[in-house]
Parts: structure tokens; sequence; C-alpha cells
């Protein structure tokens, strides 16, 4: 069957992956990854990831872990229809379910579309994170939805996540290195924050920042040495290579 000329066709982690996404608009890229190799998911764990899109991360993270259980939320039918997609073409259809879900919506709600207080040990997320006001929006609606964003998004975000997680859970997300302080403040009920800044090269400030925190946690804030996407002449760097082309994951602890 030939493919939608509105579609592409991807590979990720070196071809183990391969997923549908539209053409236009937002398209997933190695934050997804960066983001999927950072959860400490187990066999037998359910998993949770809010803004799915098409399921890169939420793909990723479940081929990484056998046996765990991962659903995909976004507010958007179509990405979601092309994630369920994407979990039936890599054989996850199993242990991976899309559904329609707005990571804003009240509990009840929530509830509704199969997302239950209490019922994941990992949510990640991958929240828009541009701000309206300090930045042009795309012209094309749905990468307008994917980066940007009202400044109180994030913290409506992580306050469902706390509602989903159980008392054992972890909440994992990638953001804007500059917006730290944004992601401390919004983290309120979280400890045990690991803090992990990527870098593009050994010379350059961070441009993201990996943050994993517990719920009801005590434990202390911990800032981790960072990952460095490429050397100075611009090869990818070797540790870059094992967490996106090899599954490697990323130990934030």
């Amino acid at each position: 069957m030939s493919l939608p000329s509105d579609l592409t066709d991807d590979a990720v982690l070196g071809g183990r992956l391969r997923l549908l996404q539209p053409r236009r608009g937002h398209r997933f890229g190695h934050d997804a990854i960066l983001l999927a190799a950072a959860v400490p998911a187990r066999a037998g764990e359910q998993a949770v990831e809010l803004g799915a899109g098409v399921g890169a991360a939420g793909l990723a993270l479940a081929l990484r872990v056998p046996g765990l259980r991962v659903t995909l939320a976004d507010i958007d039918p179509a990405l979601v229809s092309l994630a369920s997609a994407n979990a039936e073409r890599n054989g996850l259809a199993g242990r991976v379910a899309a559904v329609v879900a707005d990571a804003t919506w009240p509990p009840a709600r929530l509830a509704g579309a199969g997302l239950a207080p209490g019922c994941a040990r990992h949510v990640l997320m991958n929240p828009p994170f541009n701000d309206p006001a300090a930045a042009q929006a795309s012209p094309d609606a749905a990468r307008a939805r994917a980066h940007m964003a009202e400044k109180e998004t994030l913290a409506a975000w992580l306050r469902t996540a706390a509602l989903l997680l159980d008392a054992q859970g972890t909440v994992t997300l990638i953001w804007r290195a500059d917006g730290l302080g944004a992601v401390l403040a919004a983290l309120a009920g979280f400890g045990s924050i690991a803090i992990l800044p990527v870098h593009p090269r050994p010379d350059a400030a961070a441009i993201r920042i990996l943050v994993r925190a517990a719920k009801d946690s005590r434990a202390p804030q911990r800032l981790l040495p960072g990952l460095v996407l490429n050397d100075a002449d611009g090869r990818p760097s070797a540790a870059a290579e094992a967490v996106l082309r090899d599954a490697v994951p990323l130990a934030l602890a």
C-alpha cells in the first residue's frame, strides 16, 4: 500500500522503530527519544505519555522496556490515530494504547478517557514550552499547538501527572534549558528532582533539560553532569549515539 502524500515514514533508534507522522506541522525529533531514555520504567509497570503526538517517545520507551504497558494521550484525534497505527506496525499494540485526552482536562474527564487517578507508575511529557507573548506562533495550527502555551500550562500538566501517578510514581519531562526556574516552581509536591542538562556541543550552553521527579518525595534535588550531543567538530558524541541509535537509557541518578 502506498503512503499517503501528507505522511512520511521515518526511522528512529537506528531503524528499530518506524513511525508515520504528518509531513507538515509538528514533527518529532531528538527530544522525544531523549525523553524516553530518561524514564526509569520496568517490565510490568504502566506509563502514560501526555501530549504524545504520533507516539514517538512512548513507543521508544515501550520498545526499550519489554513488558511495560504504555498509554499515549493526545488532544488531536488524527495524531492519536497515527499513534495507534504506529503501535500496530511496530508490534507493540498488545502493550500500547492511544487515547484522545488533553493534559489540562479535569479528573473526571480524564478518567472517562481511561486515565484514572493513580493509574500509572510513570508519566512522561514534552509540553509546549514557548510563551505566545514572547515568541511568534507558527501559522500551522498543529505546530503552534505543539510548541506554544500559556505560562500556566506546565503547572497544569504537572498537576495531571501527579493525579495519574501512584504513590511510587515518577514524572519525566524535557524543557527549554532557560526555563529551569519555571519547571522547579511547577514541581511543587514532587521531590528527588534530578536535572540533566543537554548541550549541543562541549563549548555551548545547554539548550534542553531533562527533569525527573518523584511524587511525594522529600529527597534532595540533584544537578547531573550534562549530556553533550556533538563533539567540537559537529560529529555525534558516543554518549548521544548510544541513546539516539542504540536505545541505551539515561541514568538520572
